[in-house]
């Protein structure tokens, strides 16, 4: 008895300074696990067990198509990469090409327009390929959170009281 009275006096001075005490920290943790373990008792097992491996196989459902959205568009995003820099190439060779060896200063100035020209082009290709990566990255986000809201659906009902 000394023991739980002296213990009952610590934890009232730990409280009084503002620090918990392991019985409440132990109660804090404890006690939405007690609440969570009524519901879950009034469960039908086996109702709640084919319940919970089809939420399963949903979830992985999800993922699958988020991951094919997500690689659908990566490859869109290379394909556009392969054909600007195919462009790119293209005009350059044109630009070349065009370059007479007669004025030096005529040739410096097509390359100096073509150089503008194409900064502002690299500039143009990136914000494209950024708005393509978001809208890949969006979609297959979407599928994940369509499945999130129906997990917590699926779990709402579950703990719902029988009637």
């Amino acid at each position: 008895m000394a023991t739980s009275k002296s213990s009952t006096t610590a934890a009232k001075k730990t409280r009084s300074t503002g620090i918990p005490t392991p019985a409440d920290v132990q109660e804090a943790f404890v006690k939405p696990l007690k609440g969570m373990a009524e519901r879950l008792q009034n469960l039908p097992l086996a109702g709640a067990a084919g319940a919970i491996v089809e939420s399963g196989r949903k979830d992985l459902q999800a993922l699958v198509k988020a991951n094919e959205k997500s690689y659908e568009g990566l490859q869109a995003v290379v394909q556009r990469q392969t054909e600007m820099l195919k462009t790119s190439i293209e005009e350059w060779q044109g630009t070349m090409k065009g370059l007479s060896g007669k004025d030096p200063r005529e040739g410096f100035a097509k390359l100096d327009a073509m150089g503008k020209a194409a900064f502002k082009q690299a500039l143009d290709d990136i914000r494209e390929l950024s708005e393509m990566a978001a809208k890949s990255q969006s979609d297959a986000f979407e599928v994940v959170r369509e499945r999130i809201r129906s997990n917590v659906d699926e779990v709402s009902k579950l703990l719902q009281p029988r009637k």
